[in-house]
């Protein structure tokens, strides 16, 4: 039903599904895909609204991945069912409504690649999931102050592609991870690792994290929504990073011949 459930099943999981290949040298495969979705905002409650992609992101033999847009989750779907690998699909129930193209036949989104859903040239978004969602409308937002924002979709956790993330901070010399798990030990944590060891000669500033409050999330919906990240926050950080390198933005065309 949610990602909160699979911790009734974490030893299977965590201790057989993802290990069963390693331990049996490599004669045994689990081609076994879970569905789950996960994630708040829908008033469900601190045990019904988790981000739990890091528990499973962290373990070596299962392979995590996060689309956000009806594309991407038709194209890693196929490519997960096909996997010899035990693979978590994440699905963020504020997704299910969402509307967009998806190809016609055999589609497929090769699971360990990122996808720059924006280009820029001023700063990069990274994030996955619904706040890759927020993450593009913010960037698109922008657009209009003269700010160039580049948006990376992770769509995977892992495998995680760094070289996409890095190749797009080293373009830009700033960024900020948007999640929304909690802040500590989180997804935005490992991006900022990466970004550190893969892009630290580029950067013009300290890589920044927008995350959920790291509390259990409320059921009350005002209290819920303050403690989720939203586009508010995102647009506050961006401003903060930029203002902290003496960036001024660019004056837009009017349009008139």
């Amino acid at each position: 039903m949610t990602i909160n459930f699979s911790l009734l099943a974490i030893d299977q999981i965590i201790n057989h599904a993802a290990k069963m290949h390693a331990m049996f040298g490599g004669q045994v495969c689990v081609p076994m895909v879970i569905r789950t979705p996960g994630g708040g905002g829908q008033q469900l409650a601190a045990t019904h609204s988790q981000n739990l992609e890091v528990f499973y992101a962290h373990i070596p033999g299962l392979k995590v991945v996060a689309p956000s847009t009806p594309a991407d989750a038709k194209g890693l779907l196929a490519s997960a069912v096909r996997d010899d690998d035990p693979v978590i699909f994440l699905e963020n129930l504020a997704l299910y409504n969402t509307k967009g193209e998806v190809p016609d036949g055999d589609h497929t989104v090769p699971i360990g690649t990122a996808a720059v859903t924006k280009p820029g040239r001023d700063l990069t978004l990274v994030a996955y999931s619904r706040a890759a969602v927020i993450a593009l409308d913010v960037a698109r937002r922008l657009e209009d102050e003269g700010i160039s924002a580049e948006v990376v979709d992770l769509r995977s956790l892992r495998p995680l592609d760094r070289a996409t993330v890095c190749a797009s901070v080293r373009r830009t010399g700033r960024a900020i991870m948007l999640e929304d798990d909690w802040l500590s030990y989180g997804i935005g944590a490992e991006i900022a690792a990466t970004i550190q060891e893969g892009a630290f000669d580029y950067l013009d500033a300290p890589v920044r994290r927008v995350a959920a409050a790291e509390v259990p999330l409320p059921y009350a919906k005002p209290l819920e929504l303050a403690a989720l990240p939203d586009a508010a926050a995102l647009t506050r950080t961006v401003r903060e990073v930029l203002d902290a390198t003496g960036f001024t933005t660019r004056p837009q065309p009017s349009g008139r011949g």
